[in-house]
């Protein structure tokens, strides 16, 4: 049996290269071998972090009998959900569309040219061993069925993704989105809907924005509420910093305990917008321990950020983390212990499985000082437990989320390392990731992996266009001019918006255009977003055009799920209360407050770039001179400058958006 995943880009792949099922990465041989064989393929999907995923695999991947009827019945591949997005979102809406939810692990038998018949996500043991053959049944003797169920599903599914009639959207759309979202809102516990919750990053930044810009106190309640629920939880890691994915309470106590960076990049984002706007304290300490997880946890070698950490250690999901009363007095002693247990929720009969609990922080301590020291021992005790894997490989999307954040995050705090850290990662993925106009989606220690989809482009040109208000360096425009031009020439649909894959990209059985956020952006409010901030930047209205032309597409989705498009929601406020340029110009004392000034109160979506009069490859500051020899700030709405500030307290005042009912 060939080993054909152990040198995979993906260390998810790489788990799988020692199976007795005779895996194929996905590749044009495998659909040739399927086609030689007049086999089904057996399709299944998933991701390193992913629990459901590890037990499918010891149960039937790893046992030598149910291989054995993979190998002689099907032709297997398997696919990383996090390197192929694009994979996953075709057949995941094929699975969704068949099953009426998806999930990973995602398990598929399609026809040798790739068209799915039989979709699911985890089967036990006995149920996939028996779904093994009965499909290899049906593909041998019922094959014309099979050929039919499998045009019915893609016509329903090309039937689905036909574009309604686009509609400009305006302040009322906010409106009715908030309104939708007020609805479904946990008034009791924060978030949206019931268990299982996932962190509404996306949809926060939407109504953030929302309040900025309408003064709406409900909007930003449901932000701070949920906000506060999901720090002090056992979601939020009390000890180390950083969020799992997801809570499986309505509470946010119980994680599901993988971490993943792209929820620590947005949430670091929404947490330091939150404190940029209200000086919350806890906000501001979320911020700063989230970047310091991105950096202690998750930064690889290489400078780039890992994917994530695995939700199990040795077999056992969250074993890392959790604690019990006689655990903690073992590291503690007992009257510290018992204070932590009161403290953090560590009850007799546990908060988890086995009378484990997790560690929350309902309330500050009454005693920080005291907490910050057991705090830091309870961590090194920690430290010398057996520790999730972690997925080294750099994804491009994720990354530039990283990026922004903590770019963000140094400019406001003043904090040099993550500043730093920003740059470094940024560095990497031009040297290695941007390639004759064409961007790759993964590499992993320093080989390159399959071509980017469309989110990357979007993510990246945003986080380099953070990077170049931060720095000041024109490069970083640059750079994001010449993807968002690579986008438009290889991404743009004729008929308006962008496909997620490139024109010139490996064929699947449909091209995806999904304006849906999932666990991040879609590729089109990400590319919406990016345009509307190089627009703010460069002044070239072009952009701001393509972006309104795609937002149009979102008013359905607006109206009827707003909680599944936060990220356009977000935009459509930046286009609302925009474009937003601020230039600050001189050097010394009084350039730096107002520079500081401007990124504390700077509006929904709008732009900060200081450095010297008419500096090279900053197109804000052209033409913006000193006054009367000394600094000043220049701020533009719509394209309308007015009078320049020269005072932190005049700055201030016009920084503040007039609130509008």
């Amino acid at each position: 049996m060939a080993n054909r995943l152990v040198e995979a880009t993906s260390p998810y792949l790489r788990q799988h290269a020692d199976n007795p099922v005779d895996w194929w990465p996905w590749c044009p041989e495998a659909f040739a071998h399927a086609q030689q064989r007049d086999l089904p393929v057996l399709l299944s999907v998933g991701y390193a972090a992913c629990h459901w995923c590890h037990v499918m695999a010891h149960e039937s991947f790893e046992d030598a009998t149910i291989a054995r009827l993979v190998n002689d019945h099907c032709v297997p591949v398997k696919v990383d959900r996090e390197e192929r997005p694009d994979i996953d979102a075709v057949y995941m809406a094929a699975t969704q569309s068949m099953v009426g939810r998806g999930g990973w692990p995602m398990t598929v038998w399609c026809t040798p040219d790739g068209a799915p018949f039989y979709c699911g996500t985890y089967f036990s043991r006995d149920h996939f061993a028996h779904l093994v053959v009965a499909a290899a049944q049906a593909w041998r003797e019922q094959r014309d069925d099979v050929l039919r169920r499998s045009t019915a599903l893609c016509r329903t599914l090309d039937l689905s993704e036909t574009s309604s009639a686009t509609t400009p959207l305006t302040s009322d759309d906010s409106h009715t989105a908030v309104t939708a979202l007020r609805a479904e809102y946990d008034m009791s516990h924060g978030g949206f809907g019931g268990a299982p919750k996932f962190p509404p990053t996306m949809v926060g930044q939407f109504l953030l924005r929302y309040y900025a810009r309408t003064g709406d106190p409900t909007a930003l309640e449901m932000v701070s509420h949920t906000c506060e629920a999901m720090a002090r939880g056992g979601m939020y890691d009390q000890l180390a910093g950083g969020f799992s994915r997801y809570s499986v309470d309505e509470t946010w106590t119980v994680p599901h305990f993988e971490k993943m960076l792209y929820d620590n990049a947005l949430l670091l984002n929404l947490y330091l917008t939150l404190w940029r706007m209200t000086g919350t304290p806890l906000a501001r300490r979320i911020a700063d321990e989230t970047a310091e997880f991105l950096l202690t946890e998750l930064r690889t070698d290489s400078g780039g950020f890992a994917s994530s950490l695995d939700a199990d250690t040795d077999g056992v999901e969250g074993a890392t983390y959790v604690w019990t009363a006689q655990q903690l007095r073992e590291v503690l002693g007992a009257a510290d212990a018992d204070w932590v247990a009161n403290l953090c929720q560590v009850t007799p009969g546990g908060t988890f499985e086995h009378g484990t609990s997790l560690l929350q922080l309902r309330r500050d301590p009454d005693d920080p000082q005291r907490w910050a020291r057991l705090r830091a021992t309870l961590l090194d005790a920690r430290a010398k437990r057996s520790q999730p894997n972690r997925d080294d490989k750099t994804i491009t999307a994720w990354n530039a989320l990283a990026i922004a954040a903590l770019a963000e995050h140094g400019e406001l705090t003043g904090n040099a390392e993550t500043k730093a850290a920003a740059v470094r990662a940024a560095d990497l993925l031009l040297e290695q990731h941007w390639h004759n106009g064409a961007l790759a989606r993964t590499s992993l220690a320093g080989t390159i992996g399959p071509a980017g989809v469309l989110e990357d482009y979007g993510c990246l040109a945003e986080a380099l266009c953070v990077l170049h208000q931060v720095t000041g360096e024109a490069r970083w425009l640059t750079a994001a001019g010449e993807i968002l031009d690579s986008t438009l020439a290889n991404f743009a649909d004729p008929t308006g918006g962008f496909f997620d894959t490139a024109a010139d990209g490996e064929s699947l059985f449909r091209r995806p255009k999904d304006l849906t956020d999932t666990a991040t952006a879609s590729g089109t409010s990400a590319v919406t977003s990016a345009m509307l901030t190089y627009t703010a930047l460069t002044g070239r209205t072009s952009y701001r055009e393509q972006a309104v032309a795609a937002l149009s597409g979102y008013h359905q989705l607006l109206s009827h799920s707003p909680r599944y498009a936060g990220w356009a929601g977000a935009a459509l406020e930046a286009f609302l209360s925009g474009p937003v340029q601020i230039a600050v110009v001189g050097t010394g004392p009084l350039a730096a407050q107002l520079r500081h000034t401007a990124w504390r109160n700077r509006p929904s979506g709008g732009v900060v770039v200081a450095g010297t009069p008419n500096e090279p490859g900053a197109p804000l500051l052209a033409d913006r001179p000193l006054i009367d020899g000394k600094p000043a700030a220049y701020v533009c709405r719509g394209f309308v400058c007015e009078v320049p500030s020269t005072t932190i307290d005049d700055l201030q005042a016009r920084l503040i958006e007039p609130l509008q009912a």
